[in-house]
């Protein structure tokens, strides 16, 4: 790919170097647009037409398409030209193309300049690439080559420049699961899969997993009990639920292409993974042992006829586990063999289905005499009247023959399921599955009506019990000749209620409905147990829950999961073996109509969420109609069996707060994402309708941390009073020698988010780029922020190493505070003793992402990095040999400036990794002490209370220090207490400091003078003019009036030190107010000196200064 963009670059310099003498001989008869003609031995290699591929190709890349590259723009049919354009060789080339007609019947595709024809596509003389399906595939497309179109950068940057990639299509990153997926699909394509059409793959699955025993075992019973009108509206409310179920997986099928996985795959990629997988899992186990319930349902017929010729092996319940068991084993090597024979098993049942239905209705048209006796009279009005109603009896209901009757209506997901071996699962789920519930449908209804019509509820089956009393007798058979009044009594064996086999007495011939009821079981069997390990092997392949990644594995051509058939057929075996399925039966049921329920709930969801990507080219569905098909479903759960439902929605409550918790790293835009997205952008929009108000206010912090593993101790401060309560942003100006590769800048965004989150710390991070820390946080304080979630507090750390370093780094940190007070910020200082930026000891591969980590085993190093200051803002991020300038370490290489194996760390650097780890632990018991000494709005006092309001801090005590007069002491502190009572903050104690203005002590005072002294301008010792120069040129100079002007505050922030180290050296925190310099009158070099005289050799120490807009109130 790389080869075969450079030689797109040369050809691209070739043609502008050829343009370039044409423009300057303006004497030229050609157009100015014109190039000489390239030819097509110079151009890219052609696609062949044998289907092989170039040498780059081959390797599974995928390719780039660009100038000149036939195979991938197509001709001139593949842009919808007029099928009559013929084509002529290119003479001249211009920008200017029309269609016309030669009167000839045929249209050439000429040039308006010189009328010469061409005789390639529409942008063929240009990198720029036409719309082309194949850019918009995922990386692992099974139905074609994935190819790239040119980046932004390749078109718009100077040919001279390297260009760089902006990232692949779709904004996706092939993952290793991918580039195989995409091996394979290479593979299957040269090996040719087999793919099912929507009759064989999806219709015909369906009604075979429809039509099941219960259609010849249940069905007249339940017609019998609930008559036929009841059970005509039995058969229209389970066909209601999984019409519109179906609607539903049409819609969801046709948004775009389905892989294989079912249902898992289609609710997974609708609500995400923590549905997709709880429901996925219990969906598969319940398919799984389905195969048990179908299996044993045969084996149960079998030891039946078994026993009628008796010959049983041994008794019946060993006999069901042995006939159960080989059954299983048979159904395992049916499957195991491949779909292709599983198809072709599938289609012998459907016939022998097919023939035991019309046998049936065949039968119940032939009246004979002999069965009479046993209930069936053929068809007969009087017998239709009777049994239209209901006649419940045993204590069976309604809803209790509904519940029996359910379970034959579910299997319309029996096609989604092998979704993956679908030719074009888009158009045969919607048309196989609807077809499949209207066919089955009728089907129910017709049986219903046929055997309400021609078997009475109850016969003697004896010859002799004709009707001798036409007074008492009364019933339909006593039309008919016959007296099965005693049946009252009980004991009876023929008729609805009490044969079950009765529809082998009405068919034509009664063996060939054993053999319906065979291929019911055995076709139900051998669709359950592909089902389950396509679902369990998609569920497997995405890594949901860790451990089964063995099951993801396929083999051959179809790429067949063997061992989830293998699991499959291990707990289909053990069920069949416990051989009592009544207790797990209706949890089975309940498990399909979870999902049933969800899939519905999806495209409500869906359509609610209201995404772009949700156009679905089924059209025949409601939002409304599928949200009442979820609750349907629902409410049908608990009719069925009440205890069973509640453990089903237990079950997947559990798996769906598991896989919430471990958070996979899976991003399929599920619509969740987008209801998501649609509430914050309400909420914020609302937001921006309403004012301000002081009781909502909270601090929303702008907090220049750099790369947020270099400050830690900065971050997890804010955290402690910003988490769940204001917006925190992790702000990072970096400066910058070359322009940005903008992929790089997307990784290394993702991986610092990714570093927030993985530590709990609620925060955005983001980035810009400037020549410097001020004009950076310009930019981020004016920009960053959406609405009313806008940051109103600047928080940085306190520069410890400023006298160290460039004073012009020191008037750019205090024209930033200035500006934060000019944009009316609050302002928030940390400092700690040992420093807070750990960037220079600590190795950056924190901020990697899991997949990038060395495997679990692999020798580590520890990386020690030795660097200056960075130049990028306030960060310090390792340097990097290569061209890259993130902080990454990527498997294989070393782009450490220094790479040394075990280096010790210093006693200072010790100190400083300890130092940088103080917030993260639970502080225990001890003060914040709080010195409001100016009003500010409260800000100083609302940080320390939202502290205490936190874990971490929840033990430590408020202590208030104000400042007073010596003579009002106590006045002064009655008046803080009212007034911190009415705020509702709880404080311990109050401080009131009588004595702030007395003089510092005399080494204090020495102290300060030491520290301004290389700061001074001197100008007494000078001429005027020359210290006029020198403070255009350094501006943060302190000048003699000025070191006099503010002698009393200077002496303040001494003096404040002193009582700082006297009242507050054993605090957990200290918050202070911080002094301010006035703007454009106090120079940086003396604000810099009040800070650091301040706040040096004390415990960590907060200053804040408000805007002075009002925080805290105590109006309700």
């Amino acid at each position: 790919r790389e080869r075969e963009r450079e030689r797109e670059r040369e050809r691209e310099k070739e043609r502008e170097r050829e343009i370039k003498p044409s423009l300057k001989s303006g004497g030229s008869p050609q157009s100015r647009f014109q190039v000489d003609v390239v030819t097509e031995a110079s151009s890219a290699t052609p696609a062949s037409t044998n289907g092989s591929k170039p040498p780059e190709e081959s390797k599974g890349r995928p390719r780039v398409v660009g100038f000149l590259d036939f195979g991938a723009l197509g001709s001139a049919m593949d842009i919808g030209l007029p099928p009559d354009v013929f084509h002529e060789p290119d003479t001249t080339r211009s920008d200017s193309v029309s269609l016309h007609s030669t009167g000839t019947g045929h249209t050439h595709m000429s040039d308006s300049h010189s009328n010469t024809y061409y005789m390639r596509t529409f942008g063929h003389n240009t990198i720029d690439a036409v719309p082309n399906i194949d850019f918009y595939r995922h990386t692992a497309a099974t139905l074609g080559e994935k190819l790239i179109r040119p980046s932004l950068s390749e078109l718009h940057d100077e040919l001279d420049k390297e260009p760089f990639e902006d990232g692949l299509a779709n904004g996706e990153e092939p993952s290793a699961a991918e580039e195989a997926a995409a091996a394979l699909a290479a593979k299957e394509a040269k090996g040719g899969t087999i793919k099912f059409g929507w009759v064989k793959g999806v219709l015909i699955r369906c009604m075979l997993n429809i039509w099941g025993v219960m259609l010849f075992i249940r069905m007249t019973w339940i017609v019998g009990q609930a008559g036929i009108g009841l059970t005509i509206v039995i058969i229209l409310m389970a066909t209601l639920v999984t019409t519109i179920t179906g609607l539903s997986t049409s819609a969801i099928a046709t948004n775009g292409f389905v892989r294989g996985g079912g249902a898992y795959y289609l609710i997974s990629r609708s609500l995400g993974p923590e549905f997709g997988g709880s429901i996925g899992l219990i969906f598969a186990f319940a398919n799984a042992v389905a195969v048990a319930m179908y299996v044993v349902g045969f084996a149960e017929t079998v030891v039946e006829m078994l026993n009628d010729v008796d010959a049983l092996m041994t008794d019946e319940l060993n006999d069901i586990r042995i006939v159960g068991t080989l059954t299983v084993i048979l159904l395992l090597g049916i499957s195991v063999a491949g779909m292709e024979w599983e198809a072709k098993a599938q289609i012998v049942l459907l016939v022998i289905l097919l023939a035991a239905i019309a046998n049936y209705f065949i039968g119940s048209f032939i009246a004979i005499e002999s069965k009479e006796p046993k209930g069936f009279f053929g068809y007969n009005t009087a017998i239709f009247l009777e049994n239209l109603g209901p006649d419940f009896r045993e204590e069976e209901t309604f809803f209790s023959m509904f519940a029996i009757f359910f379970p034959a209506a579910t299997g319309i997901l029996a096609g989604a399921n092998i979704s993956g071996d679908l030719t074009d699962p888009q158009s045969a789920i919607p048309k196989g599955t609807l077809l499949a519930i209207v066919i089955t449908g009728i089907t129910y209804v017709a049986v219903t009506i046929s055997a309400g019509s021609c078997i009475v509820r109850d016969a003697t089956g004896d010859h002799n019990d004709t009707v001798s009393d036409t007074v008492n007798c009364t019933d339909a058979a006593c039309t008919l000749g016959y007296d099965f009044s005693i049946c009252k009594e009980g004991g009876c064996q023929y008729g609805l209620m009490n044969d079950f086999q009765v529809m082998s007495l009405v068919s034509g011939f009664g063996p060939l409905i054993s053999a319906g009821i065979f291929s019911a079981t055995l076709s139900s069997a051998l669709a359950s147990l592909v089902s389950a390990p396509k679902v369990f092997q998609a569920l497997c392949k995405d890594n949901i829950y860790p451990g089964l990644g063995v099951f993801a594995k396929g083999y051959g051509k179809n790429n067949e999961p063997l061992r989830g058939y293998v699991l499959t057929f291990c707990i289909g075996l053990a069920f069949i073996l416990i051989a009592e399925l009544n207790i797990i039966a209706p949890i089975i049921s309940n498990f399909f109509l979870a999902s049933y329920a969800l899939i519905n709930f999806s495209v409500f969801h869906a359509s609610l969420a209201n995404s772009p990507g949700w156009r679905p080219s089924f059209k025949y569905y409601n939002m409304w109609v599928s949200l009442a098909g979820a609750v349907l479903c629902c409410v049908v759960m608990f009719v069925i069996n009440w205890w069973a439902a509640l453990v089903t929605l237990l079950i997947v409550l559990a798996l769906y707060i598991y896989v919430s918790y471990k958070k996979p790293d899976v991003n399929w835009g599920s619509s969740t994402q987008a209801l998501i997205y649609n509430q914050a952008l309400t909420h914020c929009i609302n937001l921006t309708g309403v004012e301000d108000h002081v009781k909502n206010f909270r601090p929303q912090c702008l907090v220049m941390a750099g790369y947020p593993n270099s400050r830690p101790a900065l971050l997890q401060l804010v955290n402690s009073f910003t988490k769940n309560v204001g917006l925190m942003v992790c702000a990072h100006v970096r400066t910058v020698t070359r322009r940005p590769n903008l992929k790089e800048l997307s990784q290394e965004h993702a991986r610092c988010q990714r570093w927030l989150n993985k530590k709990r710390i609620k925060a955005f991070y983001t980035h810009v780029f400037s020549d410097n820390l001020r004009h950076g946080a310009q930019f981020l304080m004016q920009a960053v922020g959406l609405g009313r979630l806008k940051p109103n507090t600047l928080v940085m750390g306190f520069k410890n190493n400023w006298s160290d370093g460039d004073m012009r780094d020191v008037e750019v940190y205090i024209n930033t505070i200035h500006d934060a007070f000019d944009l009316q910020f609050g302002v928030v200082l940390l400092r700690l003793q040992d420093g807070l930026d750990i960037s220079h000891i600590q190795g950056q591969d924190e901020l990697l992402s899991s997949s990038e980590k060395p495997p679990v085993g692999s020798k580590e190093v520890v990386v020690s990095v030795s660097l200056g200051k960075d130049s990028e803002s306030d960060s310090c991020p390792p340097k990097i040999t290569t061209n890259q300038s993130s902080p990454l370490i990527m498997l294989g290489k070393v782009i450490m400036a220094q790479v040394n194996t075990k280096s010790p760390l210093s006693l200072t650097d010790q100190r400083l990794l300890e130092t940088s780890q103080q917030f993260k632990k639970k502080q225990g018991k001890g003060t914040i002490d709080v010195w409001w000494l100016f009003d500010d709005g409260g800000l100083t006092l609302l940080i320390p209370f939202l502290l205490t309001n936190g874990s971490k801090w929840g033990d430590c005590r408020i202590r208030v220090f104000i400042g007073g007069k010596i003579n009002r002491i106590d006045h002064d502190r009655r008046a803080m207490a009212t007034l911190l009572s009415r705020f509702r903050i709880d404080f311990s104690d109050i401080n009131v400091l009588g004595d702030i203005n007395t003089k510092p002590k005399k080494h204090s005072k020495l102290s300060f003078k030491e520290l301004i002294e290389p700061y001074r301008l001197k100008e007494d010792d000078m001429e005027q003019e020359a210290a006029e120069r020198l403070k255009a040129q350094e501006p943060w100079r302190i000048t003699d009036n000025e070191l006099e002007l503010y002698k009393a505050k200077s002496n303040r922030q001494i003096r404040l030190n002193e009582l700082l180290k006297e009242h507050s050296s054993m605090a957990k925190l200290i918050v202070m107010s911080m002094p301010l310099a006035r703007k454009g009158t106090v120079s940086s070099a003396l604000y810099m000196c009040w800070l650091e005289t301040l706040s040096k050799d004390l415990p960590p120490l907060l200053l804040v200064r408000g805007n002075h807009q009002s925080v805290l109130t105590f109006y309700s």
